[in-house]
Formats: structure tokens, sequence, C-alpha cells
């Protein structure tokens, strides 16, 4: 296995959030994985660093356990963006996405020239190249998740994890950072694996969908198989006419009513 998961159990006290998971990521792909609230899909990701421990089984890569690798090693493979992030507001964006280069660095050792040269590209490729000296805190939401992005990109990662990269955005951002993260995808060739909750967003933006349930894979595929009518009665309790969005070749939900009562 390339990336994934391999029969995580992920248990916090007498309570199973996730059993039994396994996902195997395609590498230079947007896989994207979604489920109800509280199914366990940001738990999932945090087991990639750390922060979560499953009960058993294990996040693989390149056909080892994680475990099995310093973290800084990790970190030159594996970029990772939690959903909330907290910085000290009084820095600038280039300070920020200079905080990638960390797991290349000695201790004790400042800034390099090539430091310098991948930060400088990076801000190039993110749109911000014009925006280095501007502070965090005098930026819009859209623009503080350009900045933290790029601080990602700037590990010059093989893989990007992404838990809800488009909360709390408005729809022009939202559509902006998914742009972003696409063309990042593209043209760097890395792996992208993401949490989501937007059903069209997840279309259009995704080569394939890990849908979780009832603390299981509940289905797996493209766009195509899981964006349908089954899956959304099923999964979330809603009925919905799926059309055709022929620009942008993928389908597309309008919901309609609740089909059950959602759990809490």
């Amino acid at each position: 296995m390339y990336f994934g998961f391999d029969n995580v159990t992920i248990t916090f006290g007498k309570r199973t959030i996730l059993e039994n998971i396994t996902m195997d990521f395609e590498r230079g792909k947007i896989t994207t994985i979604i489920g109800p609230n509280g199914c366990g899909k940001s738990s999932l990701l945090k087991t990639i660093s750390r922060v979560v421990t499953p009960s058993c089984g294990t996040p693989v890569y390149e056909d080892r356990p994680i475990r099995d690798y310093s973290p800084k090693k990790l970190a030159k493979k594996i970029a990772y963006l939690p959903q909330t992030h907290m910085s000290p507001k009084d820095i600038d964006i280039r300070t920020l996405v200079s905080y990638g280069r960390y797991p290349y660095k000695r201790f004790g050792q400042g800034i390099t020239a090539e430091d310098r040269r991948i930060i400088d590209e990076t801000l190039a490729l993110t749109g911000l190249a014009d925006m280095g000296g501007r502070m965090l805190n005098n930026l819009s939401g859209g623009e503080k998740q350009r900045a933290w992005i790029a601080m990602t990109i700037c590990q010059q990662p093989e893989i990007l994890l992404l838990d809800e990269p488009i909360t709390y955005l408005d729809v022009g951002y939202q559509v902006e950072v998914l742009e972003l993260i696409r063309e990042l995808g593209e043209r760097l060739k890395i792996t992208i694996v993401m949490v989501l909750h937007d059903m069209n967003f997840t279309a259009r933006y995704s080569n394939r969908i890990y849908v979780l349930k009832d603390c299981h894979v509940y289905d797996y595929g493209n766009p195509e198989t899981i964006i349908g009518r089954e899956n959304m009665e099923h999964v979330f309790h809603i009925g919905a006419q799926i059309v055709r969005d022929n620009k942008n070749d993928c389908p597309v939900i309008i919901p309609e009513k609740l089909t059950a009562p959602v759990r809490p």
C-alpha cells in the first residue's frame, strides 16, 4: 500500500468511533472522505499526525506503519492541515510559510538560501507573491487559509491531508480554496486526501470518495457512483434530485426533504 489505513479501529473510552477501517489512496489523486457529523472523519486523519492513537490497525505509508517513521522524516512526506489552526497574530504570511521548512532544519540552523528559494516559489504557486509582508491578523478568512495551505506546500510533501479546508469561508472563498487545492495537486503531482461536508463540492473536486457510516466504510468509488439518491437517503437521511453539471462533468445534488430524523 502506498498510503492509507490498514484495519484501523479508534475507540474513546468504551465508545467505538471507527472499526476495521481500510482505505487505500491513489497516488496523485484527490480523495475525499465524507459522512455524517461525528462519524470519525477528523479522528481518522488525526492518526497520521499521532494526535489520535488507533486501538488496533495502523496508517500506512509505502508499505510501512506510520509509527516506523520519525516525526521529521514523516513531515517531509506528509503535510497535515487540521480544521482549526492557531498562530501568533503578529506574524506575516512569509514567516508563517517559512514554518513549512522546519522538517529540513538541524538544531539551531536558520533559514538558508535554498529555504528562501522554496519559500519564494511557494508564495508564487499559491498566489501570495505580493502579499508576503502582510500580517495574518489583517487577512480575510480565505487569505488566511491560502497562507496556511502555502505553509504545508512549503514542506514539499508527497501527500497533503486537509481536514475541512473550507470551513467558515463564504462560498466565493470556498471555490477559490478548492480551485487552489486542485491546481496544486495537478501541478505538483501530490496525493490529496481531504474531509468535506458539502456534497456538491465533493463531487466537483474529487477523483475518489470514501463514505463513512456507523463506524465503517459504507461505500467507495468515483463521484458518479457515490453521489446518488441511495447514498443521500441511507447516509444523510435526505431525499434528493441528482442532476448533471455538464460544465464541470459531475453530478449535482438538489436536496428535497428529510427521509428520517437526523441522529444527534
